[in-house]
């Protein structure tokens, strides 16, 4: 007897879009409906037990590797599947959303890897997650092109053989998709929303494309988070015919707890394990999210002053790179985020050195490949990757025996020599108002002050007043960082912004929605788990 068909899902509160009906139809929302009945339950739990796993933080203050998998990680017999062809590579990774302009420019980039964004660089509107999606479809069809109406300039892809592999990255367990319910009225995680409909318009056009579906799992904070994306892979690849162990994902380490169980989260993917990214703004969000009050030893310093070359930074990217090759996974590397001047060469030249600095220590240290936010970043990560790798595809076979990270190391927050400064107040304020005003337009990914920014960015600038406040920090201006003191520079700013936009433009635009809301997640008493929650109430679309 066949299974009961799933109930359908309704389309709740959205403006019908052109083409919707190619993404939204009805054999595709009925795979995603089979996705959200079997799985969401289970997302509810886990997102359940990340409650209670913060509450024992704030008990204890501490961490520790997992005894309860400690035959995983001394169990030397196990591999993740081998990488497949279109994977092998992967020395330089571009990101971004999944815009149309976009998509053609990652993929003709020249990097061997377009992380095609759908969570922290997309606001997401209705508009972003549909069109996102119409994006991908059509460049696998080769029927996507592109003209800028100010400029008059078109944009097409080049040859297939010159493209980029898609690795594409869904939202993470966290939200929920508001315009998509089920007959219950309950919505979809907009990670199942994400993948659901990824899959099933490409997986197959991918395997006849030679490549497959690759994916990336943000957010994620246990190996048992893993596990539940394993299943998901399991069950759509039954679903929908296709063999086993042809999705491959990549996961990033950027919450503090997944740092600690990152042999277990390649365990349980290790038939669709591709390999692991060490990222940074979103794993210092995780650290001060999690031991936001446990005393001054867990206080950041300004964003900037954490490097990866900070003690407790480095031991967190060698113990992925030893953990990723004992595995035989790929270790991808952080974000070079500068946007190139068209007006000042002399930044272009320090950036370039900056970011070649940074390449060159990852490719020097075991990473396989790293990430660039600009197409002009690639031919720099390249070069420092080429030199270290030549024509090997990759250094997996260098297994960083060496390294030897303890618990206590990763999280060594003070043996940083940096103290909170004004100037980093001032920035964080400046960056977050800055960037949330945009994400509530629909953008995800917003270059400011030459750097391009993403949600993790606001998520780091916010937390780290909120912190800054709740631990009574003094400056190196001699001011305590106080409610009243982030009011009066938010103000400050909102001032500026005015000046600087003309009054025209700020009326347009959302900048006082947009300083009330840094505020409010900034200064509550409640830490606010993810700022995007609060934002996606009031984001239109």
């Amino acid at each position: 007897m066949s299974a009961p068909a799933p109930s359908p899902l309704a389309i709740v509160d959205a403006e019908p879009l052109p083409r919707q009906e190619e993404v939204l139809s009805e054999t595709a929302l009925a795979f995603v409906a089979a996705l959200h009945r079997r799985f969401t339950p289970r997302r509810d739990e886990l997102l359940a037990r990340r409650a209670e796993r913060r509450a024992e933080i704030a008990r204890t203050s501490t961490l520790d590797f997992l005894p309860e998998t400690a035959a995983i990680r001394a169990d030397d017999s196990w591999q993740v599947a081998p990488a497949p062809p279109a994977l092998e590579d992967r020395r330089v990774e571009i990101t971004g959303p999944t815009d149309r302009k976009m998509t053609i420019n990652a993929l003709n980039s020249g990097a061997k890897v377009w992380l095609a964004d759908f969570e922290d660089a997309s606001a997401p509107t209705w508009e972003n997650v549909v069109t996102g999606q119409l994006s991908l479809i059509d460049a696998y069809t080769r029927s996507i092109d592109f003209t800028d109406e100010r400029t008059g300039k078109t944009y097409a892809l080049r040859p297939d053989e010159e493209l980029a592999t898609v690795v594409m990255r869904p939202r993470g367990w966290h939200l929920d998709e508001r315009h998509l319910t089920d007959a219950d009225g309950t919505p979809v995680p907009g990670a199942l929303v994400d993948f659901g409909l990824y899959f099933f318009h490409n997986a197959k056009r991918l395997l006849d494309l030679g490549k497959g579906p690759y994916f990336y799992l943000p957010k994620t904070e246990s190996h048992l988070e893993a596990r539940l994306w394993n299943d998901v892979f399991v069950f759509a690849q039954d679903y929908l015919g296709i063999p086993q162990g042809t999705v491959r994902a990549t996961v990033l380490i950027e919450t503090i707890t997944a740092a600690y169980e990152m042999e277990e989260i390649l365990y349980e993917l290790r038939d669709h394990a591709s390999g692991l990214n060490a990222g940074r703004w979103d794993y210092l969000f995780s650290i001060v999210k999690n031991f936001r009050d446990g005393g001054p030893r867990f206080v950041l310093p300004d964003r900037n002053a954490v490097t990866m070359t900070a003690p407790f930074m480095r031991a967190y990217t060698e113990l992925l790179v030893r953990t990723c090759h004992r595995r035989g996974a790929h270790a991808i590397g952080g974000m070079a985020a500068f946007i190139p001047s068209r007006r000042d060469q002399e930044v272009n030249k320090v950036a370039f050195e900056k970011v070649k600095a940074d390449k060159d220590r990852e490719a020097n240290d075991g990473f396989d490949g790293s990430w660039v936010a600009h197409p002009d970043l690639v031919p720099i990560a390249m070069e420092s990757f080429d030199r270290v790798l030549g024509d090997r595809p990759n250094q997996k076979d260098r297994l960083r025996e060496d390294v030897d990270v303890k618990a206590e190391d990763l999280i060594a927050i003070d043996s940083l020599d940096a103290r909170p400064t004004y100037a980093g107040l001032v920035n964080a304020v400046r960056v977050g108002i800055r960037y949330i005003e945009a994400w509530l337009r629909g953008l995800g990914a917003v270059a400011i002050f030459n750097l391009m920014e993403d949600a993790a960015t606001a998520e780091i600038s916010r937390s780290q007043i909120w912190q800054w406040i709740n631990a009574g920090v003094v400056l190196d201006n001699g001011e305590r960082v106080t409610a009243e003191l982030a009011r009066k520079v938010a103000a400050e700013e909102l001032a500026d912004i005015r000046a600087e936009v003309g009054e025209k433009a700020f009326a347009a635009g959302n900048w006082q929605q947009a300083h009330d809301l840094l505020l409010k997640v900034a200064l509550d008493e409640d830490y606010a788990d993810f700022l995007t929650l609060p934002a996606y109430e009031q984001l239109k679309g």
